[in-house]
């Protein structure tokens, strides 16, 4: 009784401070367990326990005080096994190899991130869509979309992101900053993705043809997007009332009508919108802008459809295109 009494509290003394050391390096849990154990065994008069933990505690102690700074740019970790990963930056070691395409990691992380793509794994589900993901930092930025979060501000027009990088690429657009260039025509772009797209083009062999309107396509995705347009396919269908859609985005916008979920808040009069597009143009009746500039007498308008039943009073100009164009224009000069 007395044994079982004994070893029901060694393992809860265990418990305890392995949850302490839990964010300290491996082999320090190890150095725990092992004292534990190896006092509890060895022969002659037991030592104390609380004696052993103390040991573990003091050297932890020392660990957290030490100075773990990179001493080529002066940067300060928090413990040895931080250092060492932060040092391969400088010396280019990556010793994480992947075993299917030979891609190289500085850290385990990356590798086991890395690992995935191969693999198909998304182990990280989220509990409101039963979407899934390779990492938990995407899982984190997708949370977002459910509680409409927009944590990451643009300081110059105050407009909010999901995430840090979807914030790097908006202020693109206020610096003008285009870092990808295409090596053939060194045309430059604002994203990666848009260089991509863009590169397409020069390929000879572009199998993105419709054959009903002749028009080309640089992705596939627009390609059979276009095509529903001759062929009138509904492929989105309402699993509450059987409507369907020729396009995704537009089955999403039609559930917020079941759900009756309105998540675009105006901030001056607490009216509810389904679309962020339906909040915008609500703005205007507080700010009182009108972006529509007609170009032929210079009569201004706040919603589109006023300005296209104008456009029709002049003959000759009467196409969406101008109003799209005039709307640009007008938003960076008056007349």
């Amino acid at each position: 009784m007395i044994s079982v009494i004994i070893m029901q509290l060694l393992n809860w003394v265990v418990s305890i401070q392995i949850n302490v050391a839990h964010k300290q390096d491996n082999w320090k849990r190890d150095v725990l367990i092992h004292r534990l154990i190896y006092c509890l065994k060895k022969p002659g008069p037991p030592c104390h326990i609380t004696m052993s933990c103390e040991v573990v505690k003091i050297e932890l102690n020392k660990e957290k005080n030490k100075d773990f700074t990179c001493h080529q740019c002066g940067k300060s970790l928090s413990c040895k096994a931080s250092l060492k990963d932060h040092m391969r930056i400088h010396t280019g070691e990556k010793p994480f190899t992947c075993p299917q395409c030979g891609k190289s990691f500085t850290r385990k992380q990356g590798f086991i991130r890395h690992i995935r793509v191969h693999t198909g794994e998304k182990p990280y589900v989220c509990k409101h869509c039963g979407k899934t993901f390779r990492n938990g930092a995407n899982l984190w930025s997708h949370l977002r979309v459910h509680s409409h979060e927009k944590p990451f501000k643009c300081a110059l027009c105050v407009k909010g992101f999901l995430s840090k990088d979807h914030l790097d690429r908006h202020m693109r657009v206020h610096t003008e900053e285009k870092p990808f260039s295409c090596p053939q025509c060194e045309k430059c772009f604002r994203t990666k993705c848009s260089l991509g797209i863009h590169k397409r083009i020069h390929i000879a062999d572009n199998p993105f043809l419709c054959t009903h309107c002749g028009k080309h396509f640089v992705s596939k995705r627009n390609f059979e997007s276009h095509i529903r347009i001759h062929t009138g396919e509904k492929p989105f269908t309402c699993d509450q009332c059987g409507k369907s859609y020729k396009w995704s985005n537009s089955l999403r916008i039609h559930k917020l009508i079941h759900s009756g979920e309105q998540p675009f808040k105006c901030d001056q009069c607490d009216k509810r919108f389904v679309l962020e597009s339906q909040l915008k143009d609500h703005m205007r009746t507080h700010t009182k802008e009108k972006p529509y500039l007609c170009f032929v007498c210079g009569k201004r308008f706040t919603w589109l459809g006023s300005f296209k039943d104008h456009l029709k009073i002049h003959s000759g100009v009467k196409n969406l295109t101008s109003a799209r164009i005039v709307r640009r224009v007008s938003n960076s000069q008056e007349p």
